[in-house]
């Protein structure tokens, strides 16, 4: 299915009434985009199911944008907005990093130090110039890469200037009135920021999601995945979901949080055995692509000229953070 004009079936309006489930691309930093992303999904909903949906956030608030700490001030108020929603706030691999640099990930589960995470990746740390300030003796890997300063300034890539490290961490910084890469951001994170960051999850399932069937005239029942980058191919999809709710911090690094090609793709298994057709969803590729079940929502990809997007489930309605 095109990734630009994504069909809407005739669904009726009793298929219309099956709870909304929501799902919201990557927001990086970006206030105005989120806003306007949040109006027109009111705009197009009905207001009694918007105001009970089930509302996925798919990770990466942070970095990039100029207004990481206004985001996450308008992500932490809105359980108490709207309470009788749902809300879902899965980690990016920024997330994660962000988090790992204030120091509330939860502790390696075996009882070993961050610093151990170091040692797969050190013969980057000189050119990704990782993080050397206070409390980087005992950081995990990715707050290291987070804050450091990276000697390449040029993105061959993205085609853009690094934002002061690899993770384009300089603006989240700036959000909250320090330098980048100055431990003095770990005293300006307000407390509920630090405890949101903490709570994000690795991996959400439902059981029992609503979309539109293939052939328009009905919905489907389907189980769902959200995950920010994806599923790893050629590994159990239990026992990765397993992993992922316990957020297992010994890893360096989490494929399903910042994987590219080897999370494209829905898992074989649950193509061909899964008892329940499974949707995947998630954020994380700078890509908006609708392919069968395969959903991933990320339109914006960081980029100040892109718009922030979100599918609505189940009729597959496209919303972006423009008119």
């Amino acid at each position: 299915m095109s990734t630009d004009q994504i069909s809407i079936p005739n669904l009726t309006p009793e298929t219309l009434r099956e709870r909304l489930v929501i799902c919201i691309g990557d927001i990086h930093g970006y206030l105005f985009k989120l806003e306007n992303l949040w109006s027109n999904l009111q705009s197009v909903t009905d207001p009694s199911q918007f105001n009970n949906a089930l509302i996925i956030f798919l990770g990466d608030y942070c970095d990039r944008g100029p207004d990481t700490k206004k985001v996450l001030d308008f992500l932490v108020s809105l359980p108490s907005k709207y309470p009788d929603q749902c809300h879902v706030f899965l980690c990016g691999n920024h997330d994660l990093a962000f988090a790992a640099f204030l120091r509330v990930l939860p502790a390696p589960v075996d009882g070993s130090e961050f610093r151990e995470t170091w040692k797969e990746y050190e013969a980057s740390e000189d050119r990704e110039g990782w993080y050397t300030g206070d409390g980087y003796e005992n950081m995990h890997l990715q707050g290291r890469r987070w804050a450091g300063s990276i000697k390449v300034k040029f993105n061959t890539l993205k085609g853009t200037e690094y934002k002061g490290s690899i993770y384009d961490a300089g603006p989240t910084f700036e959000s909250y009135g320090v330098p980048h890469g100055s431990a003095d951001l770990v005293k300006a994170v307000p407390d509920e920021h630090k405890k949101f960051l903490a709570d994000l999850v690795w991996v959400h399932e439902e059981d029992d999601v609503c979309i539109a069937s293939e052939d328009g005239n009905g919905i489907k029942h389907c189980k769902l995945i959200a995950v920010h980058a994806g599923l790893e191919k050629g590994k159990g999809v239990e026992e990765q979901v397993k992993l992922l709710k316990a957020r297992d911090t010994r890893l360096p690094k989490v494929e399903a949080l910042s994987g590219r090609k080897t999370v494209w793709d829905i898992p074989e298994e649950l193509l061909t055995w899964a008892p329940t057709p499974t949707v995947v969803v998630s954020g994380h590729h700078g890509k908006l692509s609708v392919e069968g079940l395969r959903l991933i929502i990320d339109e914006g990809g960081g980029y100040e000229h892109k718009p922030v997007a979100a599918i609505i489930l189940p009729s597959m309605k496209v919303v972006r953070s423009v008119s």
